[in-house]
């Protein structure tokens, strides 16, 4: 790919657990593949799944078949055309998402929500983990937000992979007012996969999807806030 492109591409590798990048968008497995700063690829795209997730088919798995290969590279091809030509918005607008974004509706597998904290609202719900830097600044910010809006938004935050204890003083540290609610593979699955965090959903007052927003780019607050007030109207 970087022979494509004529030497106008670089890659670059970083070793598991000093990726800052990487660390930004709570990727904590590898593979993941960025282009600048938009994620294109996780691990669960090619069909790699941690313990007790199960083994389903990523976007680009079987990885070892030419459709697969194809898929990718033709994904790729087009997100560098995009960052080549200037246009980053396009490039981060086109990007693969790491998680299913043909979900219509707000899954209704979050049990321990209840629906005063769901009818009529706009509804952010927010995939996030202790072990994520980047998550403590996405929660302050949606505590913020929560605030700001009062009862017109509700805001959940679902923990992946973390302790309960440690979720219970993160959010206590942070005087947060988000509903919390421990994941597990079946809410990610619902979600349409989870392969990075924070994933940051925008569900308007109908439960219908608004917007997705992966990892804590600094456009975030721009356009997550966009989003909410969009839903608002």
């Amino acid at each position: 790919m970087v022979q494509e492109f004529g030497g106008q591409v670089r890659f670059a590798v970083e070793n598991y657990g000093d990726s800052q990048l990487a660390k930004r968008f709570g990727v904590k497995r590898y593979p993941a593949i960025f282009v600048d700063d938009i994620l294109v690829a996780t691990p669960k795209d090619f069909g790699f799944y941690g313990k007790g997730e199960g083994a389903d088919n990523g976007r680009y798995a079987p990885l070892k078949s030419a459709e697969s290969h194809e898929r990718f590279r033709s994904d790729l091809r087009k997100i560098l055309k995009l960052e080549l030509a200037g246009r980053s918005a396009a490039a981060r607008a086109a990007a693969p998402s790491p998680v299913n974004t043909q979900i219509a509706l707000m899954p209704t597998l979050m049990s321990t929500v209840t629906s005063e904290h769901l009818a009529g609202r706009v509804v952010l719900v927010e995939f996030w983990a202790t072990w994520c830097p980047p998550c403590r600044g996405t929660l302050g910010w949606l505590g913020e937000v929560k605030k700001k809006h009062g009862d017109k938004v509700s805001v959940i935050g679902v923990a992946i992979e973390s302790d309960p204890d440690d979720v219970k003083k993160m959010l206590s540290d942070l005087k947060s007012p988000i509903v919390p609610v421990m994941g597990s593979p079946e809410i990610a699955r619902a979600f349409g996969d989870i392969g990075a965090v924070p994933t940051l959903f925008v569900f308007d007052g109908k439960g219908e999807t608004v917007g997705v927003f992966y990892g804590a780019p600094p456009t975030l607050h721009s356009e997550a806030e966009a989003a909410i007030n969009s839903a608002l109207r």
